[in-house]
């Protein structure tokens, strides 16, 4: 047995119960293979123990599935598919899984319960969440958990964006939103890996963990280069520019790179610890 266990952010496993796929990895003394849901909310906090006080770590977005270990008293513990992070999410968040085609190109789009802009939205979902559609007709989309979404703010799930940098621009003056990934609100690492995954790039959740998996160190910062703090992470956006959802804006914003680096290092966040370029 390794004497370091793996990270329980990224590997679901506990004391009592563990993904069976961790079987001589962890000492567990039940592992269960899981149950695949998928989210039929507008967005699901995953939480770090299962109460409603507990820490949001991240959130699950529309459409986006999670690998289920254990259900008890409303809460499901598993694992998201989309990054693997490991959680607790209510357990009335979930629905049969469906097929992904789509996702939400747009910011926010309503789903609908009729095929008509004037009916009763049913639900607001973010960029980035994805739909099941089966048939389009007259401009919408219906969807596989009922409902219509307008199609000109979709596309295919293998369409993909050419500019991280100017996807991310969109969400400035976004709330910042610690665990948030929806477009009402998203934490600093949440910005990067909605911006790397519009474009196709692989991006794990948190920042420490998208420093060790992406790119490669430059000396030499430019356009669309990502940088780390310790716990903080950006864009460079421009000739000493940087695109960040951060705390001191409390949103998205974009601002000089040299004076956010010396206000961050002012605040005890530290210098720059690596830039990296994809």
């Amino acid at each position: 047995m390794p004497s370091q266990k793996p990270d329980p952010r990224l590997n679901p496993w506990r004391d009592d119960l563990a993904a069976a796929h961790l079987r001589g990895e962890v000492a567990a003394p039940k592992f269960v293979d899981g149950v695949v849901k998928q989210i039929n909310a507008p967005v699901a906090t995953l939480r770090r123990s299962p109460a409603d006080g507990a820490m949001q770590d991240s959130q699950l977005l529309y459409g986006e599935t999670f690998r289920i270990f254990e259900v008890k008293n409303g809460w499901a513990w598993g694992q998201a598919e989309a990054d693997d992070y490991v959680g607790y999410v209510p357990d009335n968040a979930f629905d049969a899984p469906h097929a992904v085609t789509h996702k939400l190109a747009a910011q926010r789009s309503f789903i609908y319960r009729d095929r008509d802009i004037k009916s009763r939205p049913l639900m607001a979902v973010s960029f980035g969440a994805k739909l099941s559609v089966v048939a389009e007709q007259s401009g919408f989309a219906e969807l596989a958990h009922g409902g219509f979404l307008y199609a000109r703010h979709m596309v295919a799930v293998d369409e993909f964006e050419q500019d991280p940098v100017a996807v991310a621009r969109r969400f400035i003056g976004a709330p910042y939103f610690w665990g948030g990934r929806e477009a009402t609100g998203l934490d600093c690492s949440a910005l990067v890996q909605a911006a790397l995954w519009a474009c196709g790039f692989a991006c794990p959740r948190d920042s420490d963990m998208q420093q060790a998996a992406l790119g490669q160190k430059t000396d030499t910062p430019a356009y669309g280069d990502i940088v780390f703090w310790k716990g903080h992470v950006g864009f460079i956006s421009g000739d000493n520019l940087l695109l960040h959802a951060n705390a001191h804006h409390m949103a998205v914003a974009e601002e000089p790179f040299d004076a956010a680096c010396a206000r961050i290092k002012a605040a005890n966040g530290g210098a720059v610890t690596v830039i990296k370029r994809l």
